[in-house]
């Protein structure tokens, strides 16, 4: 089996799939969210994720290649050392060079994500070109592939959790509150008008930047990921689809595509 980690600035995801020729490898068998936790071990990070597979019913022996996206530099050692020490595997990074073939047609690439790398990734193998990803979390991301299969580049926002931290941060008198699905604009508490501007306003800053990128480039499929998709997604109506696993799908293309032609992590 392979294990997959998405290693975000708030939240880790874990997924584990299938290797076996006989398996289905385009669904993750078992998908977890973890919190990122900067001064968190190797070890502290190996006694949950063997918890996970205890409650699970996965054997850690059974887990033969790891690999992951990363846009948490710091945690990246601590991975490291759990994949070699407790899984007596190497860990396979997607970056700009293990990027599965994906073509650029960016100003620098080395500036890509890895998360925006396996997203691309993702997508052009679902949904082909001209197709637009927006990642719902802690920024905002929007990749864009071209007519060509190329990645050409997006946009990136704070996240409403972000904004929300950010505001509560720099003003001696607002709170900071829970990211919400607002019912009305005009709130009747200050925690509800916080909400109604962060929710509200967040769904006009998604429309107005895809309707700018729509006249920038020809759009055939517009679709979502990340913890928050779920929510915001469905008050948009040009996004399409939400696919939650798109960027360990992703980083799982790419590390089979990198594996076939010999790479070795």
């Amino acid at each position: 089996m392979l294990l997959v980690f998405d290693i975000g600035n708030t939240n880790i995801t874990v997924g584990i799939f299938e290797t076996g020729a006989s398996k289905d490898p385009q669904k993750a068998k078992k998908v977890w969210r973890i919190s990122s936790l900067r001064n968190q071990t190797a070890d502290e990070y190996a006694i949950m994720l063997m918890d996970m597979f205890h409650y699970s019913g996965i054997n850690a022996a059974d887990i033969k290649f790891a690999a992951a996206s990363s846009v948490a530099p710091s945690l990246n050692s601590a991975f490291k050392e759990l994949a070699a020490k407790y899984l007596n595997i190497d860990l396979f990074f997607v970056n700009h060079i293990n990027c599965g073939g994906l073509k650029f047609s960016v100003k620098d690439y080395r500036e890509v994500g890895a998360d925006r790398i396996a997203n691309a990734v993702a997508a052009l193998e679902a949904f082909g070109p001209e197709t637009v990803v927006i990642d719902f979390g802690t920024a905002t991301t929007f990749d864009c592939i071209d007519k060509k299969g190329r990645y050409a580049g997006g946009a990136i926002a704070l996240g409403p959790a972000t904004a929300a931290q950010a505001l509560s941060a720099k003003t001696a008198q607002l709170p900071h509150v829970e990211t919400i699905k607002a019912t009305k604009a005009i709130g009747i508490s200050t925690v509800e008008c916080i909400q109604a501007g962060l929710f509200f306003g967040y769904i006009g800053l998604i429309k107005e930047i895809l309707a700018r990128t729509k006249k920038e480039m020809n759009v055939k499929k517009v679709i979502a990921t990340g913890g928050l998709a779920s929510m915001i997604a469905v008050e948009i109506k040009e996004i399409e689809e939400i696919c939650p696993d798109l960027t360990l799908d992703g980083v799982r293309i790419v590390w089979e595509r990198q594996r076939k032609r010999g790479h070795r992590g």
